[in-house]
């Protein structure tokens, strides 16, 4: 830590700067301090301390697609510019014979993971998601899934009319290894009803983590930040996925997602500044001791800032993509055309001086590019 910008800190704020250089949990006022008060230098160097605590001078990447079934979908968020109803002009619903066009498409490519996430069709249950998974499994038997937000799963369980654990069991028999950490959104009850009135509330979203957790289904956790939530809502939010960490440890990594204002209601809301971006990082990273990856998704954020990013807490850029998600892109995100090679990837991290290491999806290290 730098000594001069430790000097230059207020008495309370370097009580909380000693806390976390000495590894200690910050409560949940220290990180409203944190997000209302402290230098942004400073930030990133406790962030940076933590994330090197985790994860040394490493930065991890994997070579992964997107498959997107549908984008017809239930929910009326005002923040999404991705989902149509049926017969809505844009709409698209591909068969089962398309999505095993296309995982056949990716046999000699490499990739090690497969991200399935869609709207949440009204009509479509756990047993044809579970067809789903089978059909991508039996073209890439080798691949990981990672699949289905817990919006996605809480309603095919409705339609099918089992509870989300038996719902889970039958996904996970198919060949589900992971899921998303999408739908979080916010999770304040009153905001919430805001800006998603009709999604999968939060402890039915809590609770689906859970029972993921607690069948061995690891899964990923996500904010959707940078609209109309204050910083309050933010730290309920971290503490909520904190606990459930400390509950279950079944959270890899946790992916800060930056509200995109093109093509939706909420678009009056604007958006934040890199620095806004830079400080939820940082908070993040220092927030979450519990939980080992923070990932800046390079297709929402950009390159530019992703990397920017690795000094702020940030040890995870997502994948390779191959241009094969449109969810932000038809939010207006800084990358239309979401694809980089293991080369530009490995470069990217390399030229910030960390070590770029291509990863599975359960972070083990498969290459390291030193």
């Amino acid at each position: 830590m730098n000594k001069g910008l430790m000097n230059t800190l207020e008495e309370n704020h370097k009580k909380i700067a000693d806390k976390i250089l000495n590894n200690e949990r910050i409560n949940e006022d220290e990180a409203l301090l944190l997000y209302k008060e402290f230098d942004l230098a400073v930030l990133g160097m406790l962030a940076n301390h933590i994330r090197e605590k985790f994860n040394q001078n490493y930065t991890y990447f994997n070579r992964n697609i997107h498959i997107e079934p549908t984008n017809i979908c239930i929910h009326n968020c005002l923040f999404c510019s991705y989902s149509r109803k049926i017969n809505q002009e844009g709409a698209w619903e591909y068969s089962l014979e398309e999505i095993r066009n296309t995982a056949k498409s990716y046999k000699a490519s490499g990739i090690t993971e497969v991200h399935i996430v869609g709207g949440v069709h009204p009509n479509r249950t756990a047993n044809y998601y579970a067809e789903l998974i089978q059909t991508v499994k039996n073209e890439l038997p080798d691949v990981h899934i990672k699949a289905f937000t817990a919006a996605e799963i809480e309603h095919m369980a409705k339609k099918e009319g089992v509870d989300v654990r038996t719902a889970l069991m039958k996904l996970k028999a198919a060949g589900l290894d992971s899921i998303p950490g999408g739908g979080a959104e916010i999770f304040d009850e009153e905001l919430r009803k805001k800006i998603c009135p009709d999604k999968t509330d939060t402890e039915k979203w809590l609770n689906v983590h859970r029972q993921a957790h607690k069948l061995g289904i690891p899964s990923n956790c996500t904010i959707l930040y940078g609209h109309i939530e204050s910083y309050e809502h933010r730290v309920d939010h971290l503490s909520r996925l904190r606990k459930l960490q400390d509950e279950t440890n079944g959270f890899n990594a946790f992916i800060p997602l930056k509200y995109r204002s093109g093509n939706n209601e909420m678009s009056y809301a604007g958006e934040v500044s890199t620095t806004e971006d830079l400080r939820n990082y940082a908070v993040s990273r220092i927030f979450l001791d519990n939980i080992p990856h923070i990932k800046a998704y390079w297709p929402m954020i950009g390159k530019d800032i992703s990397v920017i990013s690795l000094s702020y807490g940030v040890d995870d850029l997502d994948g390779t993509i191959q241009d094969t998600t449109k969810i932000y892109t038809m939010a207006g995100s800084e990358e239309q055309n979401p694809e980089m090679t293991i080369d530009e990837i490995s470069s990217l991290i390399k030229d910030a001086g960390r070590i770029a290491v291509e990863r599975n999806s359960i972070y083990e290290a498969l290459n390291i590019f030193n």
